[in-house]
């Protein structure tokens, strides 16, 4: 294998290899490339990098596929299309079935002191135009996009800035290069493997032309008069769009790319003739040809793959159309499996801490009061009677495919205990009652909680209506309120709101090397401390400081991870970090691990029976390599 240098494997926080079988194999032309690229293509041995990207399929239980085929998948909107950069998952750096990071675009990368970081590309590596790919595409990023003020007006990204000053960028050969710190920065790696990665390259060949320092200045503006943009630097941000997959002429390193012909309600991606992977037997991928993305009503979405005009759909349909999809198995020749969605918690409710009513601020802050909340919330109801029974039952905490997993922190102040409830609630001093049994709030309020919701999941109403039983036996109210995304935001924005009901973390998979941000006061994503993040994203200009002692604890940890330099310090940090979650019930998490349905065609190969469903890590398909599927024809 080629791995890391001597030097840096005594020192290294983490060992990187080249992944794929140290073997040659014999390249094969794919039949079906004149289908998609008509006007011919140089032969494969001079498409592919010299060292590509060699995937042993039976390693992993999968057969090695055949060439051909159109995937036709469903679309809620016409943006979605953007998805096939998702699904497609080539990154610099990518994360396996198992978890684990390991390079992809990048031939091996090697790290000393996680402070050092160099990139080792693919020889003969080329963009999806031909051209090559080489290190004058991560310099052109870095000076003249990163650091330049007309198109990055705010600096360089955050995870590329160590103590506020940025990585010291070396170019060592075409192929080499190095992005060093004086401190350690764990972001790093972790960034460039997300399902919407930074891109911390660009085609620079094709981006010049539209940038000051290099294009043509009659060209740029006539380039602005067509596309109404108001300067060189809008001009350029309009065309370098790495993601959204709607500019026809950016050359790409993904599998599949935008297509002639293209339109809003139907996006045609061909195969990517100059991709970096092959299997054993030499094929290139990605086996299928094309991936086709058609814009439907979501509303329909269900109806429509269950009538056969899907062949792999899990985007717009959820557990509730189940029995649709089931219905549609044998006359539409598919299968539905079942993934568990890689999200903490499937619903979970959020008691804000930085509610700006005093006497509800007092109350949301005791800790025995969330905890009496937890207990007299019964989950198996939610379970039996929208679930099935399939779902787990208990806190927002990480899932058992995570390494960082522990049972107890599952079922900590989660069980349905509404005599413990109603004991810790009386601790409280919260005696007083109304006629109704219904408790009051010190200043003789009746304790009635409104639970906002964004109000686009009927599944988490249905889940609070199911909840209100459990709370009135410990005398407290629940109303809830749906409403939209925007307005649940300023309300807990401005300190009205008491209580929401979201989907859990985010990652419900992490590693020690994933950044905890989304599980520490220092972001206004979780509604738990939405004032306490923003004074975090703002530097103090907006906010609140924190002034609670386990919440200060957690932004601790957090600073103390960013300045982590071993993988052993950032799991002792982790496990703190969801032990203080699970003890301080900071969110109340009801159900996780709810299927999602993913239909699948019957002649599609490769896709895995048993599998998690996640944005990050996961990339819904990308971390499973859509590019390995294929058509049995």
């Amino acid at each position: 294998m080629i791995g890391l240098r001597a030097a840096s494997l005594v020192a290294a926080s983490w060992c990187l290899l080249a992944v794929g079988p140290a073997f040659a194999v014999d390249l094969v032309e794919t039949p079906t490339l004149d289908r998609t690229h008509p006007d011919g293509l140089p032969p494969v041995a001079e498409r592919v990098p010299s060292e590509p990207y060699i995937v042993d399929l039976a390693a992993r239980g999968r057969t090695p596929g055949t060439h051909g085929g159109d995937l036709n998948t469903l679309i809620g909107r016409s943006k979605d299309r953007r998805l096939i950069n998702v699904w497609g998952y080539a990154r610099l750096m990518g994360y396996n079935e198992k978890l684990e990071l390991v390079p992809d675009l990048l031939r091996a990368v090697d790290v000393e002191d996680g402070k050092v970081f160099t990139f080792h590309l693919r020889k003969g590596h080329r963009w999806s135009d031909g051209e090559p790919f080489t290190a004058e595409d991560f310099r052109y990023w870095w000076e003249d996009i990163a650091n330049n003020e007309a198109l990055s007006p705010s600096g360089p990204n955050y995870f590329m800035l160590v103590d506020g000053k940025p990585a010291e960028f070396t170019i060592i050969d075409d192929h080499t290069i190095r992005f060093a710190w004086e401190k350690a920065n764990p972001q790093f790696l972790p960034e460039l493997a997300k399902s919407r990665p930074p891109f911390i390259y660009r085609p620079a060949h094709y981006l010049k032309q539209f940038h000051e320092k290099y294009g043509d200045t009659d060209f740029i503006k006539s380039q602005m008069k067509e596309t109404k943009t108001r300067n060189w630097a809008s001009l350029h941000n309009q065309k370098d769009e790495m993601y959204n997959a709607n500019n026809l002429d950016q050359p790409s390193l993904q599998p599949w790319v935008l297509a002639p012909g293209s339109s809003k309600q139907r996006a045609t991606m061909v195969r990517n003739p100059y991709y970096h992977r092959v299997d054993t037997d030499g094929r290139q991928l990605p086996y299928i040809d094309r991936v086709i993305l058609t814009v439907a009503d979501k509303r329909l979405i269900a109806a429509k793959t269950q009538a056969g005009d899907s062949q792999l759909q899990a985007r717009n349909i959820s557990f509730s159309d189940v029995t649709v999809l089931k219905e549609g198995e044998r006359q539409s020749d598919y299968t539905t499996l079942l993934w568990p969605i890689a999200k903490g918690a499937h619903v979970a409710l959020f008691p804000n801490l930085n509610v700006k009513d005093p006497v509800w601020r007092e109350v949301l802050r005791d800790v025995r009061f969330r905890r009496a909340l937890s207990l007299g919330t019964d989950r198996s109801i939610v379970n039996q009677s929208l679930y099935f029974g399939l779902a787990t039952e208990g806190n927002n905490s990480v899932l058992p495919n995570s390494p960082l997993f522990r049972e107890d922190r599952v079922s900590k102040w989660a069980v349905f205990d509404p005599e413990t409830a109603n004991a810790l609630l009386d601790e409280m001093g919260l005696t007083e009652r109304q006629g109704d049994g219904t408790r009051k709030l010190p200043d003789g309020r009746p304790l009635e909680i409104i639970v906002e919701s964004a109000g686009e999941r009927q599944s988490e109403i249905d889940a609070l209506e199911l909840i209100k039983e459990g709370w009135r036996e410990i005398g407290i109210k629940l109303f809830v309120k749906p409403s939209q995304r925007d307005s649940l935001r300023n309300r807990a924005y401005s300190g009205d709101l008491v209580m929401a009901v979201w989907e859990g973390f985010e990652n419900g998979l992490p590693t020690p090397a994933t950044n905890p941000v989304g599980f520490v006061p220092a972001s206004v994503d979780m509604f738990t401390w939405y004032g306490w993040g923003d004074y975090y994203e703002t530097g103090g200009r907006t906010g609140e400081k924190i002034d609670y002692a386990p919440a200060q604890r957690l932004f601790d940890l957090y600073q103390a991870w960013l300045v982590s330099t071993s993988d052993e310090e950032r799991t002792k940090i982790w496990h703190e970090i969801l032990d203080i979650h699970a003890d301080e019930v900071f969110s109340i998490g009801v159900v996780s691990s709810v299927q999602q349905p993913v239909a699948v065609s019957n002649k599609l190969r490769n896709v895995p029976q048993n599998a998690f469903y996640g944005w990050d890590p996961g990339a819904q398909f990308g971390v499973f390599r859509m590019d390995e599927f294929w058509l049995d024809q």
